[in-house]
């Protein structure tokens, strides 16, 4: 960067023939992409991360941005100008409370059962509900319970972050953050079941990294207690 006389910074403009190549192929994928896609379609052997990193900083202050959403990169328009995108005709279709209840469960639950959703919403609900969120591609089914069965469980897909603008499943609210937000009561919710499941294992491992660290720590105080009798 440099400095101009009315003491305005001066980004340079001229990108080299690689980052133009990187430029080009985001701009023109129907879908974000990873950065071994970028890799394979590219002709220069360049840091394409680096390059990444850079077209994100010139695009900054532009019409459009370049974001990163779950490792997958996209251009999409500028948040503060999003409102000029609402000129376009659109025909917008609410979720039925079924589906936003089945979509919620499945966010905070996943991966999980359809018997394991009506169990939780304490009611049944339409086989369209699932399919609703699946062609909305929210949800996708992920594999198979191991037990007998075998039941089809749903998980939520990239697509899903990206809509909401989230970078990973552990960025969404916590039960405390719901409740601090009025949206729950906590005094009778279990702050385990708004945890997503890898959120909630992580806690859980650092709860029995920290026993074992207490009982290690008593059985050294014992050990040194022994040896000064």
């Amino acid at each position: 960067m440099k400095k101009v006389d009315n003491n305005v910074l001066k980004f340079p403009s001229n990108l080299t023939s690689g980052e133009r190549e990187v430029e080009a192929i985001l701009f023109a994928a129907a879908e974000p992409l990873e950065i071994e896609s970028i890799e394979a379609k590219i002709s220069k052997n360049i840091n394409v991360k680096k390059v990444l990193d850079k077209l994100k900083n010139v695009y900054t202050e532009r019409g459009i941005n370049l974001v990163c959403i779950s490792n997958k990169w996209s251009f999409r328009t500028a948040k503060n100008l999003s409102n000029l995108m609402s000129q376009q005709k659109t025909v917008e279709k609410k979720l039925s409370k079924a589906a936003i209840e089945t979509l919620a469960i499945i966010v905070y639950h996943q991966p999980v059962t359809r018997a394991e959703i009506e169990e939780i919403r304490g009611v049944a609900f339409g086989t369209n509900t699932l399919d609703i969120l699946m062609e909305l591609n929210w949800v996708k089914p992920q594999g198979r319970k191991d037990v007998p069965g075998k039941p089809i469980q749903y998980a939520t897909t990239d697509d899903f972050l990206s809509h909401f603008n989230i970078q990973k499943l552990t960025d969404l609210p916590t039960v405390d953050e719901l409740g601090s937000a009025g949206l729950i009561d906590t005094s009778s919710v279990d702050s385990a079941v708004f945890g997503t499941g890898k959120f909630y294992k992580e806690n859980q491992e650092e709860k029995k990294e920290n026993i074992y660290s207490n009982i290690d720590e008593m059985l050294s105080s014992t050990l040194k207690d022994k040896e000064s009798d």
